[in-house]
């Protein structure tokens, strides 16, 4: 019989610390919530929990990575690509290097390859913990894609140099061309599959517009789909999820209903909500099951060498980012003005100290084999867990909360930016609408008091958004039937507004003029306006 016991508990902690958070807004809500699991790790007389590597590769990690790409926008994404292409293999792999060489030298008795499985593991920044720390804090939305596209992307580059080592250090040895084909294996299979598992979600639910449970459903499905099929191909799990979801993401505002975005955007946000922290406060129930895998190292030696680790992946960041990152402006390359602005010495002082671990660093490390190929137990497991661990609890919490004010201090805000653009979307599309009215009805097609009604709503809208005064000139209602049948015209005439307005935001999104944030934004606003409507002339036809 299976315990639920646990998750009933965690959910219920979940579900009580989230009551009472929003009075808490000095402290990130992710960090908050590995401080509460480290809590209860060492309350006596709860209930036994133990994180499964496979549970998190499995269950956790592809509806949070899909969900993350889905926010995601593959205009972005593709206009970042060599920031990100950077920091995903280059950093990751310059990070791995400088831990395996400070561990072999500092940590007594760890090996090369073990040093370096252990640099493969703490290497990759996460993706869970980056965009649940770095929302919200007024970054510039292309450092924000920089970061979360870096934590979607840098699995590829980690996994290899996290089996190469795991196999010298078990097996075999290392064939350093074995290893750069292997790569571009694992990166370009886990892309391929992901393109056509995204494409061929993306048929099927345009075939099926209009049903909104089975779209939400195969929602939900495609991730725990693409990740263990590629893991069969024996390519990256990670990069075939992101790629689904950023493909998904892309075609959603065609292949999808408005009920089924409504839908599964309300499933979607219950969901992330509860994977997210769930993972949080297991991070901080896991160290009181370390405290006793010391391995003959005292407690107080394994915190040090874990302090040393977590130093070294810090300072490798900066020393990796600075040239990385500002060199190519100041060598003139075809970074274009927009990207110039984004990297200067302050964004690049954010990016650099943005390198929270998380989960994934953590099940990669209890997934290690408990033994070696000839059956002897595999040395300094135990101590890589802890290490581990501590790198975690550093960069998570003491990145993540000190990360706000780093922003603060450096005096950097995109939120008036991002508040002012909203606006002009909004006067751009309710423009566009009331110019489409006009041309539309211009000879009289409709009924003329029902257009009006419509036509006032958006001149009324327009005026708010530039700020002029505006009286709507009140008329005498009809009664009876008549009102009915105006109620049901006016309707109609707004919902093909709406249809126009979509097709305007589809553009828009498209071409990449706006933020995709805005623009989903409106999307959704949208979305909800048209269920209303739908609603409400449904009411009137049975009526």
């Amino acid at each position: 019989m299976i315990d639920l016991k646990p998750v009933i508990f965690i959910v219920t902690t979940l579900i009580c610390i989230s009551a009472i958070s929003g009075k808490i807004k000095k402290i990130p809500y992710p960090i908050l919530l590995v401080f509460i699991g480290l809590l209860l790790g060492f309350s006596p007389g709860l209930p036994h929990i133990e994180l499964q590597p496979e549970m998190v590769f499995l269950l956790f990690l592809p509806p949070l990575l899909f969900r993350a790409a889905w926010n995601s926008s593959w205009k972005d994404f593709k206009r970042s690509i060599r920031p990100i292409s950077r920091l995903a293999v280059g950093l990751v792999l310059f990070t791995t290097l400088s831990v395996a060489v400070i561990a072999h030298y500092f940590i007594p008795g760890m090996s090369w390859p073990v040093a370096f499985i252990l640099g493969a593991i703490v290497s990759p920044p996460d993706a869970v913990s980056a965009t649940s720390i770095i929302k919200g804090v007024g970054l510039n939305k292309r450092i924000i894609t920089i970061l979360e596209g870096e934590s979607l992307v840098n699995d590829a580059s980690a996994l290899i140099a996290y089996r190469y080592a795991l196999a010298a250090a078990v097996s075999t040895g290392f064939v350093f061309w074995k290893a750069g084909l292997q790569f571009l294996l694992v990166v370009s299979g886990g892309v391929a599959i992901g393109f056509v598992l995204g494409y061929l979600l993306c048929i099927i639910l345009k075939r099926i517009h209009n049903n909104s449970i089975v779209e939400s459903s195969l929602l939900l499905l495609i991730p725990f789909v693409s990740y263990p099929i590629a893991e069969n191909f024996q390519v990256s799990g990670v990069l075939a999820v992101v790629t689904t979801g950023l493909v998904t993401s892309w075609k959603s505002s065609e292949v999808l209903s408005y009920q089924g975005r409504t839908q599964s955007n309300s499933i979607w946000e219950m969901i992330v909500f509860l994977l997210n922290g769930i993972i949080f406060i297991l991070i901080g129930l896991q160290l009181s099951e370390l405290m006793d895998t010391t391995e003959g190292y005292s407690t107080s030696s394994l915190i040090q060498y874990g302090l040393i680790i977590s130093l070294v992946t810090i300072v490798a960041r900066f020393v990796f980012v600075i040239p990385a990152m500002w060199f190519p402006s100041l060598l003139e390359t075809k970074l274009d003005k927009e990207q110039r602005k984004n990297f200067d010495w302050k964004n690049i002082l954010v990016i650099s100290w943005s390198g929270m671990r998380g989960v994934l660093s953590l099940a990669t490390a209890m997934a290690l084999p408990l033994t070696l190929d000839d059956g002897t137990p595999m040395h300094q497991r135990k101590v890589i867990l802890f290490i581990t661990f501590v790198v975690i609890v550093v960069t998570l919490v003491g990145q993540g909360l000190t990360l706000p004010l780093l922003i603060k201090v450096l005096k950097i805000s995109s939120e008036t930016d991002n508040v002012e653009e909203e606006k002009k979307l909004r006067l751009l599309i309710n423009s566009s609408a009331l110019d489409f009215i006009n041309d539309t009805f211009k000879n009289g097609k409709e009924d003329g008091d029902s257009i009006n009604e419509v036509r006032k709503l958006y001149e009324l809208r327009i005026a708010w958004l530039t700020g002029r005064d505006f009286r709507e000139e009140r008329h005498s209602s009809q009664n009876g039937m008549e009102d009915l049948s105006f109620l049901e015209q006016v309707i109609h005439v707004q919902l093909m507004v709406t249809e126009f307005k979509r097709k305007i935001l589809l553009k828009l999104y498209r071409e990449g003029s706006y933020a995709s944030e805005n623009i989903r934004k409106l999307e959704k606003e949208m979305d909800l306006d048209e269920s209303r409507l739908r609603s409400q002339l449904k009411n009137i036809i049975d009526n």
